[in-house]
């Protein structure tokens, strides 16, 4: 109970400090040069070098649930409606869910580890003796990385998904692929679009401020910034399961009105 208690009294001060950072972020918010260098050089890091294993993951998730769920359609002979289905999908709720828990695990964990290096070993406090705010220099430039890279992603991993199931559905279950093409063109409206790029957009806003404020917040020796690095891997995950629920309550229960085609 007392080793539980500690790790909640933790937590909530990281979460305190997060709220401080972000205050930051509003009140000081400055784009300099070096800081678009530096996005875009985390626009790499983030985007291209998890590009191929978000694309990996997204064919073989899209395979498997085409495997299970086309065999229930074929059976009820609406092979027509697979399509639809599928592609709702993997836009609405699939392929941002996927995309955020993989960039977390990835991007997410080395950023948090990254920046807590830096502060056990006092890096941070060479920036604040040359004059540099650490939350502008290290901070700001990934959260803009995250927020552009992910909606991206998300797209990839959409057009990954729909290839994959056209290609079991054709082969295991001789649905024609124009048929399906088109049935998933008739079924998607850009407001799907739209709402799975800002779920994807508010994923990376959530991954880049828990892992750079959980970093920043690291006291201590090494042992922390492994201990730092797991938390904020899991805060991050339970956040965008929180968010991904709400958005969908929001937008599909509440005010429904505002995805009609």
């Amino acid at each position: 109970m007392v080793f539980l208690q500690n790790s909640l009294e933790i937590w909530l001060l990281k979460l305190v400090s997060t709220c401080l950072i972000l205050k930051r972020l509003i009140l000081c918010h400055k784009i300099s040069r070096n800081n678009i260098l530096q996005i875009k050089n985390y626009l790499v890091s983030v985007g291209v070098d998890s590009l191929a294993i978000v694309l990996i993951t997204a064919c073989f998730i899209g395979m498997v649930f085409t495997l299970q769920i086309g065999k229930e359609f074929v059976s009820l002979n609406t092979t027509s409606m697979l399509g639809p289905v599928l592609s709702i999908t993997y836009l609405r709720e699939l392929c941002p869910v996927l995309t955020a828990v993989i960039t977390t695990a990835r991007i997410g964990s080395a950023f948090t580890a990254e920046i807590a290096s830096m502060k056990v070993t006092d890096q941070i406090d060479i920036f604040l003796i040359l004059k540099i705010d650490p939350v502008n220099y290290l901070v700001l430039p990934r959260i803009y990385a995250c927020m552009l890279i992910l909606p991206l992603l998300n797209f990839g991993s959409f057009v990954t998904s729909i290839f994959s199931s056209l290609f079991i559905a054709s082969i295991l279950y001789n649905i024609s692929p124009s048929i399906f093409i088109y049935s998933i063109f008739s079924s998607i409206s850009y407001h799907d679009i739209f709402y799975s790029s800002l779920k994807a957009l508010v994923f990376g806003f959530i991954i880049s401020v828990i892992s750079c404020s959980w970093g920043l917040s690291t006291q201590g020796g090494a042992k922390n910034v492994g201990i730092s690095t797991t938390s904020s891997v899991v805060t991050s995950l339970l956040l965008i399961f929180i968010i991904d629920f709400l958005f969908s309550y929001l937008m599909f229960y509440q005010f429904p009105s505002l995805f009609k085609v």
